[in-house]
């Protein structure tokens, strides 16, 4: 018996959040006294997993999963908990696998929390603590199912090093056609840039820039600290910015350890879509924009003003540091 996590990837590569969930999975791993296997399906490089405590790697490489399928990649997961007889099965809370983990949780007829944020508050009866109300709020969720399936929040728990030799095994689940009933037929991708889903730090930006020939002040200032470029609804209604760089409640979540507000009020949406971030900074002029009851740092003034000054002192800050 053994706790399984899906270690997810993109074009093979592991993303932080998978290291993150082996880092969660082995702190339940030793209280259980049970081991960790990673599941990855077409990874490159396996071997990393192995400095975060990883016990046993199950690797898929399967022609038929380059292109992400829900249906497909859940029965490919359901498949290893059921061989590995796991009890607990852990997902990161990435768009992916949002989508993937309640069909994994109905496939095993399993309860699923997701959205959690701790590691479990007791074992039995098994309690786990989520956000809920769009990270207004917290609740503690109890799983009575013999099998639990999880979704572990992004930034919420950390990298924790546990150094490990896994045994790697290949995999081959069986792949039913009915699972394929949806195919992909093309896929574009937004190359040499940090993404929203992956950054540590966004940089995001309203109408309070007035316009898109303005958005060099959002872009000077992420290329200096190595963020992702983000914007408001009403910035990427009006076409000054791609949809894929709308957060919110509408738009993708973020839940990055800093997150940069510039010329943005603060609607609801868009607050629910950033609160999970750990340290919120806003720049507006009106210091009655309901962003500033959230932000842990605000600045009233004029962005104009403000982030080419800010952009400037961080560039000096790094090269005298570097």
């Amino acid at each position: 018996m053994s706790i399984l996590i899906y270690a997810e990837s993109v074009e093979g590569k592991f993303k932080k959040t998978a290291f993150e969930l082996a880092s969660y999975a082995k702190k339940i791993a030793a209280e259980t006294g049970t081991t960790v296997t990673a599941l990855t399906i077409n990874a490159a490089d396996t071997s990393a997993l192995g400095n975060y405590g990883v016990d046993k790697i199950l690797t898929v490489n399967a022609d038929k999963l380059k292109a992400f399928n829900a249906k497909a990649y859940a029965d490919a997961i359901k498949q290893a908990a059921q061989k590995e007889g796991s009890k607990i099965v852990l997902f990161s809370s990435t768009t992916d696998s949002l989508y993937t983990a309640p069909l994994v949780a109905v496939g095993l007829d399993a309860g699923y929390a997701s959205n959690v944020v701790a590691l479990p508050e007791s074992l039995s009866p098994f309690r786990v603590k989520r956000t809920a109300f769009s990270n207004k709020a917290f609740n503690i969720t109890e799983i009575s199912t013999d099998v639990k399936v999880l979704a572990i929040g992004k930034n919420s728990f950390g990298l924790i090093e546990s150094a490990s030799s896994p045994a790697v095994e290949e995999f081959s689940p069986s792949l039913n056609d009915n699972d394929f009933t949806i195919k992909v037929e093309n896929v574009e991708k937004v190359t040499g840039k940090v993404t929203i889903a992956d950054a540590e730090i966004v940089v995001s930006g309203g109408r309070g820039l007035k316009g898109p020939e303005n958005w060099g002040l959002v872009e000077d200032l992420a290329a200096v600290l190595g963020a992702a470029t983000a914007c408001s609804k009403p910035v990427s209604d009006l076409g000054w910015r791609p949809h894929s760089e709308h957060v919110g409640q509408t738009g993708k979540p973020v839940a990055s350890n800093l997150y940069i507000a510039i010329g943005i009020s603060g609607a609801i949406q868009h607050i629910a879509g950033i609160n999970a971030s750990k340290v919120k900074v806003v720049i507006n002029t009106d210091a009655e924009a309901p962003f500033f009851k959230v932000a842990d740092y605000g600045i009233v003034g004029d962005a104009f003003e403000v982030v080419p000054k800010l952009t400037e002192k961080l560039k000096e800050f790094k090269a005298n540091n570097s």
